[in-house]
């Protein structure tokens, strides 16, 4: 029933997306065919409804974003779009000038360029029609209104707009904008890179590289045995270990948060200061430092050896059953903190007449943890337990820091036996430069994030049972 609904809603979202769309070219068309003079003209010459109307200024700004747009695509957009196609035709190389009896280097393409600005000039064309569509939009506005016989806005009036009854509009503008700009743009850039064959081999500007379609992902799944099992492998231990990284910090952060507010428990603050110490230390010293006192020549192994408790050096490190188990232990100590912080103010927030309706009821300390204060936690936190799992699963800093990846394995493609997608993901772009196969292993990583959180929330009482617990 559950997945048939989700079906249900994901299908009655494209409709209504696909309506959406519909609407707005028939009421593009319509308002053409509707239209008088001004207003058809105003299809042609971006601003004439305005202008024609006496609304000088908004018709010069509309007026000005076609020039700019005509310049800018005459210039140089088209031959970015253009060149999209290809990636470059002409390579870096070398010709002999018959005249200084000298080899000159010939300039050639930069896919990476060419690639980046090709998708900056299409970006920048949607951005046009937009605001082209504004534009007839508002000149029919506009006949619209003449006809009633109301007044038309002036520019003075839309202004004042902007901080009254829109300014909404105006306070997203720059931050809508600024995430375009340094997150959606690089996005997009970086999806792109999947579909080609940018690596060590293809390196802009002294080699080009084109574009492959889904060759990069045929060969993670198979085409290349290397690359699958080292994507099958890790995939795997990425999500054992968010599993463990997860539930075991959650759990155990619960309990100790139960443990320090039981009734009858002195010292309460000092308690809470002890286990949140690990929290004041930035992570990245902690992990560093344990790597160092774990390693097989650390501290630890020449204590235990000097005590005689060991007759030669724990591969803590360097073998990789140990080191993935030292990761999850170690991470219980980095995260457990937060869980007990998180936990402890919910706990705090359960009513004490179900505690107390359940004992009278002869329930046990056991049940009530079972009957009344997991579910009620659950109910609370899972939301910010599917963020932690999915936080997990791109754990960089743990695993990088305190294992580097290791050990390293030859049936493995530039990876460690303890590495995670996203440290593979690095270790492919920072090391290797197969930028086209880090791309695509972060496509995939999306992926397997936005479906498992997706899935995970709509089965959740927060979301089934919301406004109904009590």
């Amino acid at each position: 029933m559950e997945k048939e609904n989700m079906l249900k809603n994901f299908v009655a979202g494209i409709k209504s997306v696909g309506k959406s769309i519909a609407n707005g070219f028939s009421s593009f068309f319509s308002n053409f065919v509707k239209g008088d003079i001004i207003t058809k003209i105003s299809y042609f010459i971006m601003g004439f409804g305005c202008l024609a109307r006496k609304q000088i200024v908004k018709g010069l700004l509309y007026l000005g974003v076609q020039i700019a747009y005509i310049y800018y695509m005459i210039q140089t957009g088209s031959y970015y779009i253009m060149m999209l196609t290809t990636l470059g035709t002409q390579s870096q190389g070398e010709v002999w000038d018959e005249e200084l009896q000298i080899f000159k280097v010939v300039q050639g393409d930069n896919s990476m360029l060419l690639l980046l600005f090709g998708v900056i000039s299409v970006c920048i064309t949607i951005g046009f029609l937009m605001v082209y569509v504004m534009n007839t939009k508002t000149a029919y506005k506009n006949q619209c209104l003449l006809k009633e016989g109301k007044k038309l806005p002036s520019f003075k009036q839309d202004w004042k707009d902007l901080w009254d009854k829109n300014y909404h509009i105006t306070v997203l503008a720059l931050p809508i904008g600024m995430t375009f700009l340094f997150t959606v743009l690089p996005l997009i850039f970086m999806i792109l890179m999947a579909f080609t064959n940018y690596d060590k081999n293809h390196q802009p500007p002294g080699n080009l590289f084109t574009w492959v379609g889904l060759e990069n992902f045929q060969k993670v799944f198979g085409g290349n045995p290397m690359w699958g099992e080292t994507f099958s492998r890790l995939f795997v231990w990425t999500i054992i270990w968010a599993i463990f990284a997860t539930f075991l910090n959650y759990l155990f952060g619960m309990l100790l948060a139960i443990l320090i507010n039981r009734k009858g428990v002195k010292l309460k603050k000092m308690w809470r200061t002890i286990f949140i110490i690990t929290i004041a230390i930035p992570q990245f010293v902690s992990l560093l430092l344990m790597s160092k006192l774990l390693h097989d020549q650390g501290a630890l192994n020449n204590l235990l050896l000097d005590l005689g408790w060991i007759s030669s050096y724990i591969p803590f490190l360097t073998n990789a059953t140990y080191a993935k188990i030292v990761v999850i232990v170690i991470n219980l100590w980095v995260g457990i903190p937060y869980s007990m912080l998180i936990t402890s103010g919910i706990l705090m927030n359960i009513p004490a007449d179900l505690y107390e309706a359940s004992h009278i009821d002869g329930a046990n300390a056991v049940q009530q943890f079972f009957y009344i204060t997991l579910p009620y936690m659950l109910h609370v936190t899972t939301p910010y337990m599917i963020t932690q799992f999915v936080g997990n699963i791109n754990n960089f800093n743990v695993i990088y820091l305190l294992t580097g990846g290791g050990p390293l394995s030859l049936d493995l493609y530039q990876a460690g036996s303890s590495d995670l997608l996203v440290t593979w993901l690095y270790k492919l772009t920072v090391n290797e430069q197969n930028y086209a196969l880090a791309s695509t292993i972060g496509i995939l990583i999306f992926i397997i994030c936005a479906t498992l959180s997706l899935i995970t929330y709509n089965k959740t009482s927060a979301v089934q049972e919301e406004d109904t617990f009590s």
